[in-house]
């Protein structure tokens, strides 16, 4: 049963310098405004099978009505990318801060616009996958005015300054923890994080645990250091869960749930 409708839609950026697509899933016959989901990496909706997953959890009332826009990466993505306020150790993410003003400034006030949303930062959520994952969290952090919720799949949460051959620590390295370290408590935040046992192979300290896994327990770690409590903060392990939008996918009715779960 379709219950939502799937639009393409853009916007120029003046941040970005370009045109940026949009991929939509629209509820059909809402009455009232919706909430919003925001995604990274819209491009990818097909893949995770996004539509049917939603039609699903309308028809069988597990959600509420919300709009989804997908942002679609270019060739430049490794760069738009990661987070706002440093570049990782190669320069990757260093137009990072302007996907994150795109995002604010021009995304949100768009849709606010064109389309039947809530205006206010209870209603919005913010997603993504890999690296967009690690952005999605980094813009949701840093704009607690504007996002309530964040949901990071297999998050790139390794983004480091130091190359690992030149001195790097987990302890004083990882740039998201160290931002998330050196910030404030943001009253209302609520975080989403999904990881797959088979996300990599890689386990730089050795601990029988791979880096995906680790990075994300430690971030979890470090928001629950800040005062976010056990309702605040959600972690969803996928056993033999791969870095891929098919682990992605059968996480997604968890997330969505999670984030937009009928009263």
């Amino acid at each position: 049963m379709q219950i939502t409708t799937f639009k393409e839609d853009s916007i120029y950026s003046h941040y970005l310098q370009r045109q940026v697509q949009l991929s939509l899933i629209i509820p059909n016959k809402v009455g009232h405004s919706m909430e919003l989901l925001l995604c990274n990496d819209g491009q990818d909706f097909p893949a995770l099978h996004l539509q049917p997953t939603i039609d699903s959890l309308l028809a069988h009332h597990h959600t509420k009505a919300f709009l989804t826009v997908g942002i679609h990466a270019n060739d430049n993505r490794i760069n738009e990318y990661g987070t706002a306020a440093q570049a990782d150790y190669k320069n990757r993410g260093n137009r990072a801060g302007l996907h994150a003003l795109f995002v604010i400034n021009e995304l949100i006030p768009y849709l606010e616009h064109h389309y039947a949303i809530q205006r206010s930062s209870e209603a919005r959520v913010f997603a993504g996958f890999s690296l967009g994952g690690l952005s999605a969290f980094d813009i949701v952090w840093h704009n607690a005015q504007v996002f309530a919720k964040t949901g990071v799949f297999s998050g790139a949460l390794w983004w480091r300054q130091k190359a690992e051959e030149d001195g790097y620590t987990d302890e004083h390295d990882r740039i998201i923890h160290k931002l998330v370290k050196a910030g404030l408590y943001k009253h209302g935040l609520k975080f989403w994080f999904q990881a797959g046992t088979n996300d990599e192979k890689d386990d730089r300290n050795n601990n029988g645990v791979i880096d995906a896994i680790d990075d994300t327990l430690d971030l979890i770690a470090a928001l629950k250091a800040k005062g976010y409590h056990h309702n605040d903060v959600h972690y969803h392990e996928v056993a033999g869960g791969e870095h891929n939008p098919h682990t992605w996918g059968k996480a997604m009715p968890h997330f969505l749930k999670w984030a937009f779960g009928s009263e």
